[in-house]
């Protein structure tokens, strides 16, 4: 067996080696190589973070060592090796019996490496039965112990929901749960704390920690997050283009950064600023949005089956908004967030309350009278690939709508393509589709496709959270600049408190449906009041101050 023979490798080897690596794209492409010529390793029992901006060639390397690079990609020459046995040209058999038990990942789009028509207790299954391990029995015992693990709540239960049911951060959790099945020697990550909270986040980062200690597993983590990198990171590599620009020790590479590149990512990571946003000029006092007492709960089940299953949702919250604002809405993954800004863009209804926009309860409204409202009310949603539709290229995504509501198709092709580099993507993204961009860039398009219709409201659902530090800074600068420039209103939700720092006005944090505290971010941040708050402060990777929230502000530093 291919394993057996694995396992009996020389101990001083390193669990894994990439040596002078090139994978070359198709022709036609901007560049002719996905990474070019790279060399690192990842010694047994640590952690190595590997760290670069979307399309840096990260993800393509972690596929090509899981030997799941796509037909039209072709590794043009190097060498990997596990623990020193190369994998480069093994039959596709010995490659597939390789990986769960050896080698596992985990995704970096949990909604699209999920399979939408089986449970999640019988994806985990599988990936265990696949590879003859126990029995029925206790391959389910041991699915439950992972769910727990992970932190999601009630595992019976989650055990039989299907993805489209939890949450982005709940579905990530899932998929770690199932790299983590059969305790793999390497584990290679990808973005794998991107979607969730900060105290999640703490609590995968502690399990993967935990986990690689006490089985001396061996960790390759790819992260766009310089404080995830100072959390854990025995070792870094930066990436950028296709090529190993810097490698080291994570003392050196963060506190003494040797490549230019590298230091531009670190100055653009946001810090919690201790100083709260300057009101615009001539900002309204009226509000464009007051919300009022807003219910959702959602059920599910038969209450005659005695299976009714309630779940508060939103509870009771009420806040303002003015034109020129924002409001950060930040809690952790099921507090509630994402089902307030779908009540607020009416994609479901509230059971009680009000939604007044612009003197109008939009909450009362049905949708044909809603419908003329539309333009003026945008979303950015959280997960980029399940809300660009595959079959429509960039360019129609960003122009069917517009020319729905009246824009000429000229003037909508125009304003597409400027805003397409305003976002950071070149104009050849134009007549693409979605499936040839990395979550980052995905991200990105549906940015540009809310600021199409020019809106007064703009409900943000963590625009920025599959974004890397320097395209992040670009982003927040964009919104912020478009709301100096049209005073749109913006209601930002995130579970990144460093960005709600950067871009918000005032924080509303939410607990299990409810907004436990508000006030602006130097109050939230460094003198909060509510128990809730001060942990999710505390959890925040990288920050030295976060562990005193109450102390005065000094510019923190995120490594």
């Amino acid at each position: 067996m291919v394993i057996e023979h694995i396992k009996t490798a020389a101990s001083h080897q390193a669990a894994l080696s990439v040596r002078g690596l090139t994978v070359s794209l198709p022709k036609g492409m901007e560049r002719a190589h996905a990474v070019e010529d790279i060399s690192f390793e990842l010694a047994r029992g640590q952690i190595l973070c590997v760290v670069g901006e979307s399309g840096s060639g990260k993800s393509v390397t972690a596929n090509t060592i899981m030997g799941l690079l796509p037909k039209t990609i072709r590794i043009a020459s190097g060498a990997i090796d596990l623990d020193g046995t190369s994998i480069l040209g093994l039959p596709p058999e010995k490659l597939r019996d390789l990986r769960g038990r050896v080698v596992s990942m985990i995704f970096q789009d949990p909604l699209s490496a999920l399979n939408p028509l089986m449970t999640v207790g019988a994806q985990i299954d599988e990936a265990m039965a696949a590879h003859g391990v126990g029995t029925p029995a206790s391959r389910r015992e041991r699915a439950m112990e992972l769910l727990a693990e992970v932190g999601l709540p009630d595992p019976k239960l989650m055990y039989h929901q299907y993805p489209f049911r939890l949450s982005g951060g709940q579905r990530q959790r899932v998929m770690i749960a199932m790299a983590l099945a059969l305790e793999p020697a390497i584990l290679i990550a990808d973005e794998p704390t991107t979607a969730l909270d900060v105290t999640t986040q703490a609590q995968i980062l502690k399990l993967i920690r935990d986990i690689q200690r006490r089985k001396g597993m061996s960790v390759m983590f790819i992260t766009h997050d310089f404080g995830v990198v100072a959390e854990i990171a025995d070792s870094v590599v930066v990436m950028e283009k296709g090529r190993v620009v810097e490698q080291g020790s994570p003392a050196k590479v963060l506190k003494t950064p040797s490549h230019p590149y590298t230091r531009r990512l670190i100055a653009a990571v946001p810090r919690l600023r201790s100083e709260d946003r300057a009101t615009l000029p001539g900002t309204a006092s009226a509000p464009l949005l007051k919300v009022e007492n807003l219910v959702k709960t959602y059920r599910s089940g038969s209450a005659l089956l005695r299976s009714l299953r309630v779940v508060p949702a939103v509870q009771g919250v009420s806040f303002q908004l003015a034109p020129g604002r924002t409001l950060g809405v930040v809690g952790e993954s099921g507090s509630g967030k994402s089902s307030l800004g779908r009540l607020l863009i009416k994609l479901m209804d509230a059971d009680s309350g009000r939604i007044v926009f612009e003197g109008s309860d939009i909450a009362a409204l049905d949708e044909p009278r809603f419908r003329s409202l539309r333009p003026k009310v945008q979303m950015i949603f959280q997960d980029p690939f399940a809300s660009l539709n595959p079959r429509m290229t960039i360019g129609t995504i960003l122009t069917v709508g517009p020319m729905a509501h009246g824009m000429t198709r000229t003037q909508a092709r125009d304003e597409a393509r400027e805003l397409l580099t305003l976002v950071g993507l070149d104009a050849g993204a134009f007549d693409r589709y979605p499936h040839e961009f990395s979550g980052g860039q995905r991200q990105r398009v549906g940015i540009a496709r809310a600021l199409m219709f020019k809106p007064k409201l703009l409900i943000a659902d963590e625009p920025v959270s599959a974004l890397d530090v320097s395209i992040q800074a670009q982003i927040l600068e964009l919104l912020d600049r478009v709301q100096r420039e049209t005073g749109v209103a913006m209601v930002f939700i995130t579970h990144d408190l460093r960005v709600a720092s950067q871009i918000c006005d005032e924080i509303a944090v939410m607990h299990k449906g409810r907004i436990v505290e508000q006030g602006p971010p130097s109050q939230i941040f460094f003198s909060p009041r509510a128990d809730y708050t001060r942990e999710l402060v505390a959890a925040i990777p990288g920050e030295q101050r976060a562990a005193r929230p109450a102390v005065a502000a000094e510019a923190a530093d995120p490594v």
